[in-house]
């Protein structure tokens, strides 16, 4: 039976840096974890709803949304 690790994937580029950097990033994190004894599956999108504030008597209300995350998959 396989063994799987799911890691959070933010790519952090400025307004000069494009794609090339996002990848260099992502391939960072594959060799961490390869090096590890992981093997990277994929690259997976996971949805969720985060729920709104109703605040304080009207005061800093935030409205219900929905938010996507990227997720490094692993195996073992």
């Amino acid at each position: 039976m396989a063994n799987y690790t799911v890691v959070p994937f933010v790519a952090a580029i400025d307004a000069v840096q494009g794609s090339a950097e996002a990848a260099a990033q992502l391939e960072k994190l594959i060799q961490h974890y390869s090096s590890h004894g992981w093997e990277y599956v994929r690259l997976e999108s996971v949805e969720t709803f985060v729920a709104g504030n109703e605040g304080c008597f009207g005061l800093g209300v935030t409205p219900s949304r929905l938010t996507s995350y990227s997720m490094a998959v692993f195996r073992q």
